[in-house]
């Protein structure tokens, strides 16, 4: 790879094809040098957006974050009952009243729980007043919830592309967590239009999400 997306560029010298069919394993045949580059050009992509959504006005996320609710509330099964959210960080959407609204409406809430890093999320069930403790990055989480299997797992977006793979923040829980469920949950991304790349050069352990919800445009469904 050239030097440009060594340091975030938009013009890498290999193909979106070809790194989609890189190894990050390092099983033969993959190019060990293309994987570190990938990785060094999401780290820097991944700050970069992270400021961009952090310098977005609060009346820009709140309206977005409604815009975003009113979508999912579309596109949401109607065989849904369990549905996994997350506590809003570093200028995430912040989807808490559409969750308290969800839980009115008789569906369960879950949020996601890091039990140990390369380990699958476990997810807890919320309701109001739960009892919250905090893991990592000081996350709450329901301290007395039930382990619950979701139905629809919402993940919010750090960034994403046009083929509906999800830029997170680089430590593969979801991705993970999205490959162990059995059934396997709806996967739905939200985050801000702001954050769309032309591709994060998906690699084979990155699970693609079935819907992205920016609330600026239509819901954006991932072909099968």
């Amino acid at each position: 790879m050239t030097k440009e997306l060594d340091e975030g560029g938009d013009s890498p010298a290999s193909s979106p094809c070809l790194l989609h069919e890189l190894d990050a394993d390092g099983r033969p045949g993959v190019d060990p040098e293309q994987v570190r580059d990938v990785m060094r050009w999401r780290k820097v992509e991944r700050e970069r957006l992270i400021a961009l959504r952090l310098a977005l006005s609060a009346e820009h996320r709140t309206a977005q974050a409604t815009a975003i609710a009113g979508d999912l509330d579309r596109i949401l099964p109607g065989s849904a009952r369990i549905v996994s959210l997350y506590w809003p960080i570093r200028g995430e959407p912040d989807l808490r009243p559409w969750m308290h609204a969800l839980h009115v409406r008789g569906v369960r809430i879950a949020l996601p729980v890091v039990v140990a890093y390369g380990r699958p999320l476990e997810f807890r069930e919320w309701q109001p007043h739960a009892r919250l403790a905090h893991g990592v990055w000081k996350i709450p989480f329901p301290a007395d919830g039930a382990v619950v299997v979701p139905d629809v797992a919402i993940a919010p977006l750090v960034g994403f592309d046009r083929d509906c793979y999800r830029l997170g923040y680089g430590g593969g829980f979801f991705d993970r967590t999205l490959a162990s469920l059995a059934p396997r949950a709806v996967a739905i991304g939200v985050g801000y239009r702001e954050t769309q790349l032309p591709t994060i050069f998906p690699q084979p352990h990155d699970v693609p999400m079935n819907w992205i919800v920016t609330g600026a445009e239509a819901p954006v469904r991932r072909e099968t």
